[in-house]
């Protein structure tokens, strides 16, 4: 199928691409009566809690969506129907537990839950049952959010274009002949097609915020330590993350609210209070200073995409104090030393025994790391530790710091998907910044551009505040990609 024909929808994204740039806010369409499925997740939280829909109707319409629209993007592995209806049966005949109560969610395959196999979209995992939930999964279970079931993923979370993987490769949702982005691009796919409400993914290299530029949604990478990580499969322990995807900030405040808060049982989790996101949303940001780091985020970027940032920037300089700074970052020292030593200590029992099971790109990879020297993993791993305690300096004299999130729009799946065509997020897991990458426009073509907000530790509030008052002044995320266009 060659996507490059433009529908009507695609020529309209190219043209609110134009309006946004000249600084004019764009003239969106209403949205299709009675399609409950492009609801954002606050629209159908407020929804139930008004009585006006049920969870079932909210779950059967995202299982009819799923039906329909999943064979082209491949973003599901396993879809638990069954369960997702009796779950929001159950959720409508008991009093609301919160925001998140009967809204149905999904989540990225690397993410253990009960009773529903968890592949790592591998075939090492091909079979396997988990007898309990990863923390997450627990916490959003017990806000009464239903599971639809679990998303596709570059293998093991171990590369960023997701077309790596045992279950097939993923489509764009905005044109299938280009990549997600990876590793979390069934979750990419699956929000900004309407599969579903919300979903978890994992960030240790830019894997929530790559896969949420390129499907034009919205992706939160929280602080390390703010949200568990306790049963999810490891890629690095040093630098995984587990963050929202959805099509609002609104939304990914809400999901963070759940999933957020110190876990005892994980190593790495920060017993710092948890502030309410939601009400983050409405806090004025006339105040905020901000940063620009032009080196090495800022070079080499795709015209487009450097056109759209900039707007984007601008919108926020005037949203903000106007003060702009520009920064540089420290070197974010040698991360693939340490994903790589740990992620072969994780795959171990795996990778020695069982090879063949691994996707080819994915065993090279393991098998490169396997005697790598441990004095480098070490000098790696205590340059993490020292850079941790000194990024905060940098917000000494401003609030945020903004870039784009990806250097290029997504690649094609024909050419060399790589992580599509430059990736703007990894020494943001090093250091262990929240960061959030919100739409900021889409290329003459169509595709997606996001733009990323960075932040202190633990000031997801302020990251957030920001992040929504410049989507209300553009809204880019309103825009949805032409599935019907497709059947």
């Amino acid at each position: 199928m060659d996507m490059n024909t433009h529908s009507r929808r695609a020529f309209l994204t190219a043209a609110l691409g134009a309006a946004a740039w000249s600084g004019c806010r764009p003239q969106i369409p209403a949205p299709v009566d009675g399609d409950l499925t492009r609801l954002t997740l606050k629209q159908a939280s407020d929804a139930l809690n008004a009585g006006s829909v049920s969870s079932v109707a909210l779950t059967t319409a995202c299982l009819d969506r799923i039906e329909r629209f999943n064979p082209l993007l491949n973003a599901f592995i396993t879809i638990d129907a069954e369960g997702a209806v009796a779950t929001a049966r159950q959720m409508d005949s008991e009093r609301r537990r919160g925001p998140l109560h009967g809204v149905p969610i999904a989540l990225k395959d690397n993410i253990d839950t009960a009773g529903i196999r968890s592949t790592g979209a591998s075939a090492v995992f091909e079979n396997r049952v988990p007898e309990e939930d990863a923390e997450v999964a627990r916490r959003l279970k017990a806000a009464g959010a239903v599971l639809l079931g679990k998303l596709n993923l570059h293998e093991f979370a171990y590369g960023g274009s997701s077309t790596t993987t045992h279950f097939g490769t993923m489509h764009n949702p905005w044109n299938l002949d280009h990549v997600t982005g990876g590793s979390s691009g069934g979750p990419g796919a699956a929000v900004s097609a309407g599969l579903c409400f919300g979903a978890l993914g994992t960030d240790t290299a830019g894997s929530v915020r790559g896969p949420a530029a390129h499907c034009g949604i919205v992706g939160l990478k929280p602080t390390y330590g703010r949200v568990s990580t306790r049963g999810v499969m490891t890629l690095s322990w040093t630098l995984d993350h587990v963050g929202p995807m959805c099509r609002s900030v609104e939304d990914v405040a809400m999901m963070l609210n759940a999933i957020a808060g110190y876990d005892p049982g994980e190593p790495t989790a920060a017993a710092v209070p948890v502030p309410d996101y939601a009400r983050a949303t409405g806090r004025s940001t006339a105040r905020l200073r901000i940063g620009v780091p032009r080196s090495p985020f800022w070079e080499n970027l795709d015209a487009e995409v450097e056109q759209a940032a900039s707007a984007a920037l601008d919108s926020m300089t005037g949203l903000t104090s106007g003060t702009v700074t520009e920064v540089e970052l420290p070197s974010s020292g040698s991360p693939a030393t340490i994903w790589g030593a740990e992620a072969y200590a994780y795959h171990t029992p795996w990778i020695e025994t069982t090879p063949e099971l691994y996707q080819s790109g994915t065993r090279r990879t393991l098998e490169n790391v396997a005697d790598a020297p441990a004095g480098e993993y070490a000098e790696a791993r205590r340059e993490v530790d020292l850079l941790r305690q000194r990024i905060p300096a940098v917000f000494d004299d401003l609030d945020v710091l903004i870039l784009p999130t990806m250097k290029a729009p997504p690649g094609r799946l024909d050419g060399d998907p790589g992580p599509g065509g430059g990736n703007n997020n990894v020494p943001f897991d090093v250091f262990g910044l929240p960061a959030i990458s919100v739409p900021c426009g889409f290329t003459a073509s169509g595709l997606p551009i996001g733009i990323q907000i960075v932040g202190a530790h633990f000031a997801e509030s302020t990251v957030l505040a920001l992040a929504y008052a410049y989507e209300q002044a553009t809204a880019w995320n309103t825009m949805s990609p032409p599935m019907e266009s497709y059947l």
